[in-house]
């Protein structure tokens, strides 16, 4: 390629925000796509291996190994571009999933499961955070308001895809859950490429001004000296006591439900799908709505209700189809008008407060609360005997989901008081 072909490649993609947004959308879409073939084939092994039981467990370990790989992947983002840091990381991805797919066929050990189950996590991780780094490069402010809805409608269309491809495959194939893994290193693959040839397009030249993060005691200081942040951040902490609890009981009526592990890679599998799909439905027709009319507390109420009112459907009839209902009104709603409701939030906070404080809560009290209520489902079911049945566990849920409510409602009327300045006269 020329020098002037290259340069009439960059005019035309930065000269067209659709196309730019359409690229974007494709490697969000194949990133999604991947993990939605990964996740079922991680959590299917671990039921085989280990059961239900050992689940607080191992999200602890996950937690605690991603609270270690973030520090160290901006550690090696503060040597390297970018650009560098993504390319590496999908080779070495690629390369660790073909060696968990041979490992898994040769050994018998119990911890090889494990192991995987926190790489996915980690993987998840990493390769979202590198997207939407990547993408805040490209757009300033105003374009990324313009053009992040689309962008990031292309995650949820790829957990469909992602979710639905992997059920045909185990189910009308000769593909078994251990043959996902070298699906989805061929999809992370076609990322590699997309990412290289948008490197050498120069669709990755920053737009906006950039900020130097400051030190994590920094970030922990300036979200203690706000009471507003601190609560978001309980209400954040809240929800990762109830999560753990949903996705425990769901876990438990598929490992009854489906002993045979490829019915219950497809299984799985479907059910992430329908769960992407809900939540396309609701980012589509109903967030706008409630969020229009209703305003950002009914928004964020929608998940602690909707999930209260199924945990009790679940405590009458606790079976499959209640257990994804359950499911689904926590992470459907989470991934669609909980987080638009939520990123409302930040709105009237200083750009370099949300930059320090968001960090914080987003990437280290997310994983430090998602320990806390792991260890809560062990001390619950395993330490004592409080919650030995679904009944009980999921009272414990909807008692959650009113305390979370509660939180909304203090959060609410304290985001009035900060907002209220900024109104302008006549609104």
């Amino acid at each position: 390629m020329t020098n002037q072909q290259k340069d009439n490649n960059v005019t035309t993609i930065h000269a067209h925000p659709f196309l730019r947004a359409a690229v974007l959308f494709t490697n969000f879409f194949l990133i999604i796509m991947a993990l939605y073939h990964l996740k079922p084939a991680s959590r299917s092994l671990i039921l085989e291996t280990h059961g239900t039981a050992a689940l607080p467990y191992v999200w602890i370990g996950s937690a605690l190994a991603l609270l270690g790989g973030i520090i160290f992947y901006h550690h090696i983002l503060n040597r390297y571009s970018r650009l560098q840091v993504v390319l590496g990381s999908c080779i070495l991805f690629i390369s660790l999933l073909v060696f968990f797919r041979i490992i898994l066929l040769m050994s018998t050990s119990t911890v090889i499961p494990i192991a995987f189950y926190i790489f996915v996590d980690i993987l998840a991780v990493i390769l979202v955070e590198q997207f939407w780094s990547l993408t805040d490069s490209i757009y300033s402010t105003e374009e990324g308001k313009r053009w992040y809805g689309l962008v990031g409608t292309g995650g949820l269309v790829g957990g469909v895809a992602g979710g639905g491809v992997a059920a045909l495959l185990i189910s009308y194939t000769p593909v078994e859950t251990h043959d996902l893994l070298l699906i989805a290193a061929l999809i992370i693959t076609v990322i590699f490429g997309l990412t290289w040839l948008m490197g050498r397009l120069q669709l990755y030249s920053s737009t906006t001004e950039t900020h130097k993060p400051r030190h994590l005691k920094h970030r922990w200081q300036i979200l203690t000296k706000s009471r507003y942040l601190i609560l978001i951040a309980t209400a954040l902490m809240v929800a990762q006591l109830v999560s753990p609890m949903v996705e425990f009981q769901f876990m438990r009526i598929i490992e009854g439900t489906y002993p045979e592990r490829e019915a219950r890679t497809a299984v799985l599998s479907v059910f992430f799908s329908i769960l992407s799909a809900v939540s396309i439905g609701i980012n589509l027709l109903i967030t706008p709505i409630i969020l229009r009319y209703l305003g950002i507390l009914a928004g964020l109420m929608v998940q602690p209700l909707a999930l209260a009112t199924s945990a009790y459907g679940f405590v009458i009839d606790s079976s499959l189809y209640p257990a994804a209902t359950m499911k689904i009104s926590d992470r459907g709603l989470s991934y669609s008008i909980n987080r638009a409701s939520k990123e409302l939030l930040y709105i009237p906070i200083d750009p370099i407060t949300i930059y320090e404080s968001k960090a914080w809560i987003d990437m280290f009290g997310y994983r430090i609360f998602k320990v806390l209520g792991a260890t809560l489902i062990l001390l619950l079911t395993q330490w004592t005997s409080l919650a030995s049945g679904y009944a009980q566990l999921s009272w414990v849920i909807i008692g959650g989901c009113f305390l979370w409510a509660i939180v909304l409602f203090y959060l609410h009327r304290e985001y009035q008081n900060i907002s209220v300045p900024e109104a302008k006269p006549g609104l």
